[in-house]
């Protein structure tokens, strides 16, 4: 299990920002400037005030205090330009580390194993990845805003207090801890609670996700009632969490104003002490002015201000390492075995395969395939068929290596499929599932996902022979029409066509067609059944059925139970035995 502690995360934080060194040194140059800048102005503020002595009018240097009002203005210039150049800088570094860091989740959801995605909610994924990943951000930028120019203000400040008036300076250093006592208690006390709303809005974000979805069986069921006193209750822990989290976190910023007023009373108070007291002004090396006490004063507000701004950071920071950890727990994960380093190509594939003494179980508690052993031989058509649950799905996962069997040995032209990568054996199976997935684009680029250099006559080729070319021409722009998310502007016959089209495109030496025809009227079954017969003709085809007529075909018919092959042979063998498999037929055709 990943350190998801706030040090940890921090630090992880801090580690990737190592790769953009040249940008923090600009930042911080920038930074530099604008403190600079910010704490020249009440030095020549107080010099102004002194030149303003009453006693010394009408003698007073005009022209001199217009020449510092031009330095003011060009400092204050020079200290915005500044202060903008370290936003677009700070602004870059941010929203870089961001893009790294959804890079690296991408990337890892790709290589995780599908019992990580089948044991987690894909909208608590997705919400992981978009609204943690935004959520990060905005905390990361108020750092880099506020952090570096807050630290170098607080450590400049106190060192120009001291030059001006050690006794004063000596005041606000020993009452500046007060307002990093009461931050740190605060924050140390809100990261578990900016955490929980992190989840919380993780768990509403995947409710959303499914329900949204599925919205088709809600209302055919009439559960939006339901759903929506679900969704009530987890926006009301939504609710009370994000106001707890915000709630005690926002005492921050008061109870450090508070401890500033303190700090800022007690400048002002030794300042007139001073003043009035010829003797206390006597102890001082430099001489002591009311100009000198208002700049005091300047210094001493902007001294508790960076205070105010990073307590509110921190709090910004919590939420923002809260959000970090969510998303580093998916980079962490541990992906899918990698592929060997001596791994083969998979080429030249002639469609041999075969199960030897395979073992597999989703949980070590729970068994489910046992001794499995199949012998196919190239341009075989098997069919598998028997009961819901008993390991068919699972059969063709093994298949594609989307699960590798806990004990035993699969192979495809007498390779092991440990020893070749996972890339190169996928390439060479076609799959059509009963679950069809289109994505968002056109209907050309949904078909020539498996081959993206086919030409058009081979696109139209494919289409014409999976029986989807007449339909597909009757769309507003034919191959180019536009197809809304998981093809949703077509009907569940027309996706599973365009998914079998793919197939034909590609032309791959091994088939699975897992319940391809299903969501297919009788009529256009037909054709298509008869265009399976002509793609399926040498190539090795593994046919997951329900209906048992159309199957009846196959050169060999692997009958399944509680993860075993109980009955194997042709559909006229297996009708003559009298076993499990003439049961389910003829249950199917008992009229």
């Amino acid at each position: 299990m990943a350190d998801t502690s706030s040090k940890t995360i921090l630090k992880r934080i801090l580690k990737q920002l190592k790769g953009y060194k040249i940008l923090l040194a600009a930042t911080i140059l920038f930074a530099l400037i604008t403190v600079a800048g910010t704490l020249a102005v009440p030095v020549f503020f107080g010099q102004v005030i002194d030149l303003l002595d009453i006693e010394k009018f009408p003698q007073i240097d005009f022209k001199q205090i217009f020449d510092k009002f031009i330095i003011i203005g060009a400092i204050i210039g020079v200290t915005c330009v500044a202060q903008w150049l370290m936003g677009v800088v700070n602004n870059r570094i941010t929203f870089h580390i961001v893009k790294d860091i959804r890079e690296e989740a991408f990337a890892n959801i790709q290589r995780l194993p599908l019992k990580f995605i089948d044991a987690h909610s894909y909208g608590d994924i997705v919400g992981r990845n978009i609204a943690d990943v935004d959520q990060f951000a905005d905390g990361l930028l108020m750092g880099f805003t506020q952090l570096f120019t807050g630290v170098l203000t607080i450590l400049g400040t106190l060192v120009i207090m001291f030059v001006l008036n050690w006794i004063i300076a000596l005041i606000v250093f020993v009452l500046t801890p007060l307002s990093l006592f009461v931050a740190k208690f605060i924050a140390s006390r809100t990261y578990s609670m900016f955490k929980k709303t992190s989840e919380i809005r993780g768990e509403q974000t995947a409710f959303i996700d499914e329900m949204v979805g599925n919205l088709k069986v809600v209302q055919a069921f009439g559960r939006e009632d339901e759903n929506l006193e679900k969704f009530d209750e987890v926006n009301e822990r939504l609710t009370k969490a994000s106001l707890k989290s915000i709630f005690f976190s926002s005492l921050t910023n008061p109870c450090t104003r508070f401890v500033n007023a303190i700090v800022y009373a007690a400048v002002a108070l030794a300042g007139a002490l001073i003043l009035i007291i010829p003797s206390w002004s006597a102890v001082l090396p430099v001489a002591f002015s009311v100009g000198t006490l208002t700049s005091l004063l300047s210094y001493a507000n902007q001294y508790t201000k960076p205070f105010n701004e990073i307590s509110g950071v921190i709090t910004e920071l919590q939420n923002a390492i809260a959000c970090a950890g969510r998303i580093y727990e998916i980079i962490d994960e541990t992906p899918q075995t990698p592929d060997s380093p001596t791994a083969e190509t998979l080429e030249n594939v002639s469609g041999d395969i075969n199960f030897e003494n395979v073992y597999f179980s989703y949980t070590a508690d729970k068994k489910l395939i046992e001794n499995l052993n199949i012998s196919a031989k190239a341009g075989q058509r098997i069919a598998i068929v028997g009961p819901t649950g008993c390991g068919k799905t699972t059969l063709i996962n093994l298949l594609m290596r989307f699960y590798d069997p806990t004990d035993g040995k699969i192979s495809v032209d007498g390779k092991n499929v440990l020893s070749v990568t996972r890339k190169s054996l996928r390439k060479n199976y076609g799959m059509v599932l009963q679950d069809t997935w289109l994505k968002s684009g056109t209907v050309r680029e949904n078909i020539a996902m498996g081959k993206p250099e086919a030409t058009e006559d081979e696109i139209i080729a494919a289409a014409k022979a999976a029986h989807s070319h007449k339909f597909i021409m009757q769309l507003p722009n034919g191959y180019d029409t536009v197809l809304a998310e998981d093809g949703g502007n077509l009907s569940q016959g027309q996706k599973q066509l365009l998914c079998i089209t793919r197939i034909m495109l590609c032309l791959p030496p091994m088939l699975i067609l897992d319940e391809a025809t299903s969501s297919i009227d009788t009529r256009t079954e037909q054709r298509i059944q008869r265009a399976f017969t002509k793609l399926m003709n040498g190539r090795t085809s593994f046919i997951v059925a329900h209906r048992l007529s159309t199957i009846k075909e196959a050169d060999l018919i692997l009958v399944m139970n509680n993860g075993n092959i109980i009955e194997q042979g042709t559909h006229s063998e297996l009708l003559e035995k009298g076993g499990f498999y003439a049961k389910l037929y003829n249950s199917q055709f008992a009229a």
